[in-house]
């Protein structure tokens, strides 16, 4: 069984069915996996990376130490840490009002406004250090970057706590770049190095209902790519030879092409996901086909090709992203934290434009593993690369000087209840299964809905649903690609699956009273999976899955070198809940192949295989590794292929 299938979903005949997701406010998460997780990210990650900005300067430009020509030249963009921090904050204030933390975010709001010009033009370094170079190096500077973040910020916080505090200022900047950049006589015809603004200024439409910043954002979008190339021109403009680019190519920015004739992901992965991200969100909100094939496109290039078996992204440290075709390397993984996010913004939206149980897998794998594996137990230290193995030299820190992914994962943790639902005029979608409550309307009627499970530790999931009155709509529940075998009652009686599912999802339309309750199984048995044999470093390896969970090994539990083990092909584990285990945990248990030493003292090759002994083997879950004592991890572990 595939776990992506670079083909439509089951049912895909069918029309999309487009639907809006239900607020992270109108949704409680109360469930025993991710709640404390969010509860650490409020009452740990939020303040200590404030406490992180402020003592490495963010908010004072002279204990930061800059000023005009100062060399070398630190990270420039330094304020977006600081507007996806307020975003995470502001998040976190609309479901759990603290006012100390509000204090922390006003603070935080007075120095950035305080940075504004007369023209509305809002940007920390390019105010205070090098004004003279507004604007003159898209390509490389971030500005357009950090105006993005700092939108998603203004919105969040607006949305949240009904301050216009922050959205007048940045409405302010938008409409300065809308008057700088378009294709309007007087207007430069550039765009940003880094992708970000697009996605924010359609939150900004939103927001506002400014149809402005929309046109802004498609114009961004289709300008990007075009001839004769703005890149080149701004460097001619510097006095630099284009040709001289360090990235040496301008698939590292997605800029080789426009986007309509772009056939692979490519480039720096962040970049490329907060572009889609973009191109999603644009066609839903302009119904247009060619941008939702080109989604389609790109995403089954990523799936069948370069997509790491943790749902991280990007292979290579030298461009923070895409390489070759299979080429996925374990130990020198790159897989950014920012990446995985930005997978996840890339597919919730696209569950947006086509309830597809694809996107939602992919989501959640992503979600579960190449993003969790990111973020500490205690909320307290991160990873900005997540590789697929360790020698046992690489742990979490408490803080980067490129600081990122930090605030970048709190944010998500933060406002982790949108991505649980979605909803249209006749259908509730589940998408994740994690336990709480929500509120929404459907069919023109109010209706409460409880989950209750264990999830991910087990596949029982049991739903109540409490319309004000008796409704007619159709509930989806997602049925995981992971997923060979499900079951579904409702109100007791088992509903036969066969002609229900559609893309992915139980599709069960009645109507429903206040009590019903719908329970749904999912069989989780622990699973080898297997590589494209066109991936190098995973041939004649298997890793294991269970749930939505990938596993690993480390050198905690298994005290023989980890390269030296291998499971069979039928190898059976079983699995134990841990209630002490990183907050409680699953782990599986089996045996393995240890290859012996014992007699090969003085001897570096010989004709003879080693012998091989028995051994248990203990695997976790992946986003768990480097909790305890250094040492080593594997993901992929050698197979035996044929049990001895």
């Amino acid at each position: 069984m595939a776990l992506f299938t670079s083909s439509p979903s089951q049912g895909a005949s069918e029309l999309p069915r487009t639907s809006s997701p239900i607020l992270h406010t109108a949704v409680t998460i109360d469930d025993t996996f991710w709640g404390p997780r969010i509860q650490a990210v409020r009452e740990q990650t939020l303040p200590i990376m404030y406490e992180q900005m402020k003592k490495a300067g963010y908010f004072d430009a002279d204990q930061r130490g800059w000023h005009k020509g100062m060399q070398p030249i630190p990270y420039v963009f330094w304020e977006s840490d600081i507007t996806k921090w307020l975003e995470a904050a502001s998040f976190s204030l609309a479901t759990h009002p603290d006012p100390k933390l509000e204090e922390m975010v006003d603070a935080a709001i007075a120095f950035i406004t305080s940075l504004q010009q007369p023209d509305g033009y809002l940007n920390l370094w390019f105010t205070e250090v090098e004004p003279e170079r507004r604007l003159t190096n898209l390509r490389d500077l971030h500005e357009l970057y950090c105006a993005g973040h700092l939108i998603e910020a203004a919105v969040a916080h607006f949305q949240s706590t009904g301050k216009r505090t922050l959205l007048d200022p940045v409405c302010r900047y938008a409409d300065y770049i809308d008057s700088i950049f378009g294709r309007e006589e007087g207007k430069r015809r550039g765009y940003d190095g880094h992708e970000e603004i697009e996605l924010a200024l359609i939150k900004l439409y939103h927001a506002t209902g400014e149809e402005r910043y929309l046109r802004l954002s498609h114009y961004f979008i289709e300008e990007r790519g075009q001839q004769p190339h703005y890149f080149d021109a701004e460097a001619k403009a510097r006095g630099e030879d284009p040709t001289n680019f360090w990235a040496r190519s301008y698939e590292y920015n997605q800029s080789h092409q426009p986007i309509r004739e772009q056939l692979k992901v490519v480039g720096h992965s962040v970049r490329d996901m907060y572009l889609l991200s973009a191109v999603a969100d644009l066609a839903r909100e302009l119904s247009d086909p060619s941008l939702r094939e080109t989604c389609e496109r790109l995403w089954q290039d990523l799936v069948s090709t370069r997509l790491y078996v943790t749902g991280g992204i990007g292979s290579s440290k030298d461009n923070e992203g895409f390489t070759s075709d299979y080429d996925l390397p374990n130990l020198q993984a790159y897989a950014e934290t920012c990446a995985a996010i930005g997978l996840v913004l890339w597919n919730h939206r696209l569950l947006q434009l086509d309830a597809d149980g694809r996107y939602a897998d992919l989501l959640e794998r992503s979600l579960y593993n190449g993003v969790l594996s990111g973020i500490s137990q205690d909320g307290t230290s991160f990873f900005y690369v997540n590789p697929l193995e360790s020698k046992g030299t690489h742990h979490r820190r408490g803080w980067y000087n490129c600081a990122c992914c930090p605030p970048n994962i709190a944010r998500l943790f933060a406002s982790l209840g949108q991505y649980i639902y979605g909803v249209n005029d006749t259908d509730l979608l589940v998408h994740l299964y994690i336990q709480g409550e929500t509120s929404c309307t459907i069919a023109g009627q109010p209706l409460k809905v409880r989950q209750e499970t264990r999830y991910p530790w087990d596949g029982d999931i049991r739903i109540t649903l409490d319309p004000a009155e008796p409704t007619e709509f159709g509930l989806n529940l997602r049925i995981p690609g992971w997923c060979k075998a499900a079951r579904i009652s409702v109100n007791g009686e088992e509903v036969d699956l066969a002609d229900l599912v559609v893309k992915g999802y139980a599709h069960i339309v009645r109507q429903w009273q206040a009590g019903d309750e719908v329970v749904l199984h999912l069989d989780m048995p622990v699973e080898q999976v297997y590589a494209h044999p066109a991936v190098k470093e995973d041939a004649g390896c298997v890793a294991l899955q269970r749930g939505p969970l990938v596993y690993c090994i480390e050198g905690a539990d298994n005290p023989v070198p980890l390269h030296e083990l291998s499971i069979a092909a039928n190898a059976s584990f079983t699995s134990t809940f841990e209630p002490e285990l990183f907050g409680g945990s699953v782990v599986l248990q089996g045996e393995a192949s240890a290859l012996s030493t014992a007699d090969w003292d003085g001897t570096l090759y010989r004709t003879t295989p080693p012998e091989q002994t028995v051994q248990p083997l203990t695997a976790i879950p992946y986003y768990a590794w480097d909790n305890r004592e250094p040492g080593e991890m594997r993901v992929w572990i050698r197979s035996g292929y044929v049990n001895r």
